[in-house]
């Protein structure tokens, strides 16, 4: 199956929303309290992806060697993702060999595509 995946977060929220050809799936969380208001957006959005693929896969919507093209907002995220490009943040890269690991185990056809943050309609769940 085809899905396109949109995430954003901030300080306190993030979200998530799962797209196929006949369904869109919307979710949104408070940050744990470990993350509440002590990380930044771009950590915040590396936070949202990793725990909307998990979800998605948990809730059987993304399943083994489905197709996902993950929608991007930020070039510097993008660029990590689609160029293999290293972070200096701790979190960051924890949060990326996570989310690489659920793609690696489930078998998942990945692409990447850079938006416009007012195409990021996950936005304004948070």
């Amino acid at each position: 199956m085809e899905h396109s995946f949109f995430f954003d977060g901030n300080s306190k929220r993030i979200a998530w929303i799962i797209q196929t050809k006949n369904s869109k799936i919307e979710q949104k969380r408070e940050h744990a309290d470990i993350y509440l208001n002590k990380v930044s957006i771009l950590q915040s959005k590396y936070i949202a992806m990793h725990v909307g693929l998990f979800w998605g896969i948990g809730r059987f919507i993304i399943n083994n060697e489905d197709s996902i093209t993950i929608k991007i907002d930020t070039q510097t995220m993008f660029d990590h993702f689609s160029k293999n490009e290293k972070s200096s943040d701790e979190l960051i890269n924890t949060r990326t060999r996570f989310i690489e690991q659920l793609i690696d185990q489930r078998k998942l056809k990945i692409n990447y595509e850079i938006i416009d943050s007012e195409k990021n309609f996950v936005s304004k769940l948070l």
